[in-house]
């Protein structure tokens, strides 16, 4: 038994695309997905941090180094 592939028409894209832009469920699913993308910056900017602190700790460079140099900073 064949199957005939059905193609929607250009009017039943734009229908189909109006009426998942007005489902609470695509807001949902979209809302989730911004929660996670910023979840994940956050991990990703603490990464690249922990690891240029790492790099600034193999320099010799302390929070007292970093204290002392503000504190002339503020003068």
């Amino acid at each position: 038994m064949a199957f005939e592939k059905s193609y929607l028409t250009d009017d039943q894209v734009e229908r189909e695309i109006e009426r998942l832009r007005k489902s609470p469920m695509v807001a949902l699913a979209r809302k989730e997905e911004r929660i996670r993308y910023k979840r994940r910056q956050v991990l990703y900017t603490l990464r690249a941090l922990e690891k240029k602190g790492k790099q600034l700790q193999a320099a010799g460079i302390t929070m007292e180094v970093l204290d002392d140099l503000d504190d002339e900073v503020m003068e």
